[in-house]
């Protein structure tokens, strides 16, 4: 009996001292701890030692810089568009009839007032004649009146009812008229004719088709920009076309209008440009190298790259409606903008900063504060942003030309005043492998004292 009291007494005594033992080791300090007998403390002080040693001597951070530069920055924005005609129409007659004669040839200019389509008019002429009759009637029996009422041979009212008379006649004879004018249709305005859909002794109906008409001494190129840009959009301003039909060209053109109603599908402003019609510029990018030119402007040489097919003198209007436009809208050019690297910003807080270099003077560091031979120490600086193009972004506010920023190692640079070491790429140092950013991809510049 006592045996068995004994064993499971053991058992919970041991329990006991195992739960102990290790609420002891868990809850004991680290610095506490034994390795080989000896407490972890004093087995790792001199290990602690060497490496606070190692950290003082350590170089300064290694980062990549750029320099701030000035260049000439437009702010624009790309879209597509259709060219179309200043003028357009197609033409229709408003009477029935058949065609009796056309006045053009297709594809062919007109003047404002030629005529281009007479229909058959000849019950239209036998009506004009006919209330030019009565209007002459009309006219004798008033005058025979007249001449009664002064004569007291008849009322007063005869000769109202002769007025009116002849009033009805003549409101008939400019009906008349009016039929007569719409059997012949003339051109709106100067323009060229299309292909027409008739021929001489067709019928057509009222509102058929018979030749369009477009003037194209100018066109309008209609395009659609992002809501985004309606703040930027003014009448007047620069707008650069790349027509594909025009391969090496460059055309500009104005904006004329910008429709007050924005799409609400798309969430697009329409704008509508003026250009000339003509065959613009060589575009820069396709100029050969050497062009001779004249009168200041360039002319290519033969078989320069760029030339259009046929040269300037094989339409005094090259441009068609219906043509594909590349667009891009000029809102303003700068030519003195602060421009970084994108790499240089650093975003923090919903605000944009970039980290300076400058020299320990500037923040008023004691050298012997610092690492040996440092040179350089870090700031961090606020600034606006403006446009981003092609890899760089403008500021607008917080630095001036010639001053050089951070653009790779920002993440070692958590507080102003950091020691620096500049990395120049292609001169790699000891250490260097460290810096953030896989690939360098420009040669970093001395950097400029900056205060």
């Amino acid at each position: 009996m006592a045996k068995k009291i004994i064993y499971p007494l053991l058992a919970v005594i041991g329990i006991a001292v195992a739960s102990g033992a290790a609420w002891w080791y868990q809850s004991k300090p680290k610095g506490t701890q034994e390795v080989n007998g000896v407490p972890a403390a004093a087995a790792s002080a001199p290990v602690a030692g060497a490496r606070a040693g190692s950290e003082s001597a350590s170089r300064p951070a290694g980062v990549e810089v750029a320099r701030v530069e000035k260049i000439s920055l437009r702010d624009d924005a790309q879209s597509v568009g259709s060219l179309r005609s200043r003028q357009s129409v197609m033409l229709r007659p408003e009477i029935p009839g058949r065609v009796k004669t056309l006045g053009f040839r297709d594809g062919a200019p007109v003047r404002k007032g030629q005529l281009l389509v007479q229909l058959d008019d000849t019950l239209q002429q036998a009506e004009l004649k006919q209330a030019l009759a009565q209007v002459s009637i009309a006219q004798a029996s008033l005058k025979r009146n007249q001449e009664l009422v002064a004569q007291n041979f008849v009322a007063q009212r005869v000769l109202e009812e002769s007025l009116a008379n002849l009033q009805v006649v003549e409101a008939q004879l400019a009906l008349s008229q009016a039929r007569l004018a719409r059997m012949a249709i003339v051109a709106p305005f100067d323009g060229t004719v299309g292909i027409r859909n008739i021929n001489l002794g067709d019928f057509v109906k009222d509102g058929a088709d018979l030749v369009n008409l477009e003037d194209i001494s100018s066109m309008y190129v209609d395009f659609r920009l992002p809501e985004r840009y309606q703040g930027k959009l003014k009448p007047q301003q620069t707008v650069e076309l790349a027509l594909d039909a025009f391969p090496g060209r460059a055309f500009k053109a104005r904006v004329d209008a910008i429709d007050p109603l924005l799409d609400a599908n798309g969430r697009s402003v329409s704008v509508r440009a003026l250009l000339p019609n003509t065959l613009g510029q060589p575009a820069q990018r396709d100029k050969p190298v050497g062009a001779a030119t004249h009168a200041g402007a360039p002319v290519a040489k033969p078989g320069a790259t760029g030339a259009v097919r046929g040269g300037t003198s094989g339409s005094a209007a090259p441009l068609r409606p219906g043509m594909f436009a590349r667009v891009t809208t000029v809102f303003s050019v700068n030519n003195a903008a602060l421009v970084v690297p994108e790499e240089a910003i650093v975003p923090q807080g919903g605000r944009q900063f970039v980290i300076k270099v400058v020299v320990p003077s500037a923040l008023h560091v004691a050298p012997e504060n610092l690492p040996p031979e440092t040179k350089f120490v870090s700031l961090r600086q606020e600034v606006k942003l403006g446009v981003r193009r092609q890899g760089k972004v403008e500021i607008t506010e917080g630095l001036s030309e010639s001053q050089t920023v951070v653009v790779a190692g920002q993440q070692r640079l958590q507080k102003d005043g950091t020691p620096l070491r500049i990395v120049e790429l292609g001169r790699p140092s000891p250490g260097a492998a460290s810096l953030a950013g896989p690939t360098p991809t420009a040669s970093a510049p001395a950097p400029a004292a900056s205060r």
